[in-house]
């Protein structure tokens, strides 16, 4: 049965720490994919955010670091127990500026409506999964 309830109008969630190997990488990516302003950057980290998102990127320790492999393409992150969502303003933008920034998304035919939003599933650098949505 489909859900009636409409989407929330106030965000539920106040951030999201994203662990990085290549920190500025991260961060170009999603600064520039769900135009966040950089707003804090101390010693391993870096937070952006908007009115609605704050998002810090993290520096995995360098120890841990060095025995990870990223690959390009990068190995998706699937098996992860979570998947942020991020609105955004358009989706197919979305889709063209994670390529630019070395992540990507889905075919755009994938891409479904839920709860007021379209989403397509996509994935930074370091193969994160993530979903970006639009307003239908």
């Amino acid at each position: 049965m489909p859900s009636t309830t409409p989407p929330p109008t106030r965000p539920a969630l106040v951030g999201l720490a994203v662990y990085a190997v290549d920190l500025d990488r991260l961060v170009a990516f999603y600064r520039g994919v769900l135009d966040l302003a950089e707003v804090e950057r101390g010693p391993g980290f870096v937070t952006l955010a908007d009115t609605s998102c704050e998002l810090s990127v993290v520096a995995i320790p360098a120890e841990i670091a060095a025995r990870l492999t990223v690959g390009s393409p990068p190995r998706l992150q699937e098996d992860a127990a979570l998947k942020p969502v991020f609105v955004v303003a358009s989706l197919a933008e979305a889709a063209v500026r994670a390529a630019e920034l070395g992540g990507g998304t889905r075919d755009q035919d994938s891409a479904w409506t839920f709860r007021g939003l379209r989403r397509l599933d996509g994935f930074d650098p370091e193969g994160n999964v993530v979903q970006f949505a639009e307003v239908v």
